[in-house]
């Protein structure tokens, strides 16, 4: 009997003390901790915890080296000379002999009073700054000479795009030989443009000026249209060779190109011709026309 009643008494105390236990933990989790003295909780939220993680990290690297670990020595006569082959310097190529051709009409041309063939041709030779030029341009028709001239030109720079000229040019038809001294400007205006103005003086007392340029309009990277123009001017009249004063003729042309190859490149095109003042009064009394419309095909070479 003493026994049970131990026990008994034991598991009363038992069950007396996890209750306890049980109804602290239920007040500490409905405790307000808004309540305790000293505690903020609005200040506890706003708080800016990166600050607390956050370290200098200056503080905990070593500061950087002011001087190198190894100290590279000073550069001697023998370094140098083992770096630079040449301590001279390089040699300079701007005393080369250099050449260039462009046929850049050769072409057949469908005049009014049957085919005729047509060149323009240009080539130099020399250096960066002075070169010899030659041009020749001129018309067959019908297995007759029409047109045919040859200049041979000093040209020198004065910029990096535009040379001035000086020589003489050298008529063969229409009518008897005839020499002209020949000084002007070419070269390329903005945009690409291709520009030259020529002024000449001819034997008797005769004189010239003639203005031509060319723009190239790139359609593909291989087709070209190429827009032309050429305008000539006289001194004075003469009759032999068919020119008269003032304004002669203009040549207006529009060319299409392929090129094969940079240097080789067919094309079809149109040319427009026309006659003023008294040159045209000469080509009336030769039962020539005014103005004449040609449709062309040629090919174009350079090298």
């Amino acid at each position: 009997m003493t026994r049970l009643t131990s026990i008994f008494l034991a598991v009363c105390t038992t069950g007396l003390t996890l209750s306890s236990a049980s109804a602290a933990t239920g007040d500490m989790q409905n405790m307000d901790h808004s309540q305790m003295p000293g505690m903020d909780h609005g200040q506890m939220q706003g708080m800016d915890h990166s600050q607390m993680q956050s370290m200098d990290e200056g503080q905990m690297q070593p500061a950087a080296p002011t001087e190198s670990r190894t100290p590279i020595p000073p550069l001697t006569d023998a370094d140098r000379a083992a770096v630079f082959v040449s301590p001279g310097g390089h040699n300079v190529h701007d005393s080369a002999l250099n050449h260039y051709f462009l046929a850049d009409k050769l072409e057949w041309q469908d005049a009014d009073d049957g085919s005729a063939l047509a060149w323009d041709l240009s080539g130099w030779i020399g250096g960066d700054i002075d070169r010899l030029w030659l041009r020749s341009e001129g018309e067959r028709s019908n297995g007759k000479t029409e047109d045919a001239e040859v200049q041979a030109l000093w040209g020198h720079a004065i910029s990096p795009w535009w040379d001035v000229v000086s020589g003489v040019r050298q008529d063969f038809k229409p009518g008897a030989p005839q020499t002209w001294a020949a000084f002007g400007v070419q070269g390329m205006a903005l945009y690409n443009f291709e520009a030259e103005a020529t002024a000449f003086i001819g034997e008797g007392g005769q004189s010239a000026v003639r203005l031509e340029g060319d723009y190239d309009i790139l359609l593909t990277n291989r087709l070209i249209l190429q827009p032309t123009a050429e305008l000539n001017v006289y001194g004075k009249n003469d009759p032999q060779r068919g020119i008269g004063s003032g304004l002669a003729n203009t040549e207006a042309g529009l060319r299409l190109r392929y090129e094969i190859r940079r240097e080789i490149a067919p094309y079809i095109g149109v040319t427009w011709n026309r006659t003023y003042g008294k040159t045209a009064d000469f080509a009336k009394d030769d039962g020539e026309d005014r103005s004449e419309a040609r449709v062309v095909l040629g090919v174009r070479l350079w090298f």
